[in-house]
């Protein structure tokens, strides 16, 4: 298995508090490699990184990625092997309420994790994960590839798409010798059990449920690759694996379901509303408010992970279905107060024994 990999070894993750970091410490942690996190505090109450309580196990951090004299004396202290870089605003609708914040923190946030990376003499493996949404959406059926256009629509996608351009112009400028492997990976929708972000179909569709209420769907035909969280997480342990020692792997990499899992909101919630009535003997619904305006948010967008699959022999391991058993699983356990971290462990083993047959 690839994770063995990671152990002993020195790991930085930006971003580790919110629902995705949280996962990624939880397997890197699982993997005996010694982690550190750099955020700001958890974003949502409740949050998965303190259910867990996984500040007991790593070395926590808490700051802003904007604070370049920090970040360094991290560097300094940790002197990290392998740096991954979540740490963003990530919510669409957010960027357009604070935009100057948005770039502040997912641009200038990149270069000061990359000078960092630039003056550091322990860092071999680099990764930016970004998002699919930095594409110029021409909202055409068929997926982006990397080497289309970068230029996101919102505040929020389009600081991302900066980000990218952050990224290869620090590897351009300063890592031409191939001491250190520099990566981007753009990765699809996102869902899984402990995301309690606001503004996400699957959180918003838990809530409703803790209220007793109908679920309330607000772009139900906009279509997304949507994926299970440890997929795109455990692609990027694999790339950040890979290119430590074959530095010529670096590069841009999309990270996305099969076109047969890019599904329509409304789809997904009507799977969501199954699975759960299914589980738990119930008859959750909900409703369309498509009608009611709000900032502009793409109808279509697929992505191309063709370069991944040559590159990597990598495929998909969960389908939606799967992720959504998985998600109804573990919110099950959370709303009857059971062992959260003993759910994730079982998943991500199941996960993995899967990827490794």
């Amino acid at each position: 298995m690839y994770l063995e990999f990671y152990k002993n070894k020195s790991i930085l993750i930006t971003g580790h508090t919110g629902f995705k970091g949280a996962w990624l410490c939880k397997m890197l942690l699982n993997a005996g490699a010694d982690v550190t996190g750099y955020a700001l505090e958890p974003p949502t109450d409740p949050n998965l990184f303190r259910l867990c309580k996984l500040d007991k196990y790593m070395r926590s951090i808490i700051g802003d990625i904007r604070d370049l004299e920090q970040l360094q004396q991290v560097f300094k202290k940790v002197k990290p092997e392998i740096v991954i870089h979540m740490a963003a605003q990530p919510i669409v609708r957010d960027s357009y309420k604070s935009p100057v914040y948005t770039y502040d923190v997912n641009v200038m946030g990149t270069v000061n994790v990359l000078e960092c990376v630039r003056t550091s003499d322990s860092v071999q493996s680099f990764l930016n994960v970004t998002t699919d949404k930095v594409y110029l959406n021409r909202e055409w059926e068929w997926g982006y590839r990397e080497n289309e256009e970068l230029n996101g629509y919102d505040p929020y996608s389009n600081s991302k798409s900066c980000s990218e351009l952050v990224t290869s112009s620090y590897k351009l400028s300063f890592f031409t010798e191939g001491d250190v492997a520099i990566s981007t990976a753009r990765a699809g929708n996102v869902i899984g059990g402990g995301d309690f972000a606001v503004d996400r179909i699957i959180p918003d569709c838990v809530r409703a449920i803790q209220k007793g209420e109908e679920i309330i769907v607000r772009n139900p035909y906009s279509t997304r690759p949507y994926q299970h969280v440890l997929e795109p997480l455990a692609v990027y342990l694999m790339i950040a694996q890979k290119q430590y020692t074959l530095k010529e792997l670096a590069g841009c990499y999309n990270v996305g379901p099969d076109d047969s899992d890019c599904w329509a909101t409304g789809e997904l919630v009507s799977l969501f509303c199954d699975k759960w009535n299914e589980a738990m003997n119930t008859s959750v619904t909900w409703k369309n408010i498509s009608k009611i305006e709000g900032p502009h948010e793409a109808n279509f967008l697929k992505l191309d992970c063709s370069k991944l699959k040559s590159v990597f022999g990598w495929k998909p391991n969960w389908n939606v279905e799967t992720a959504m058993e998985k998600i109804v699983e573990w919110t099950k356990c959370y709303l009857a107060g059971e062992d959260i971290p003993r759910c994730m462990d079982a998943q991500i083993e199941e996960f993995l024994s899967r990827k490794n047959r």
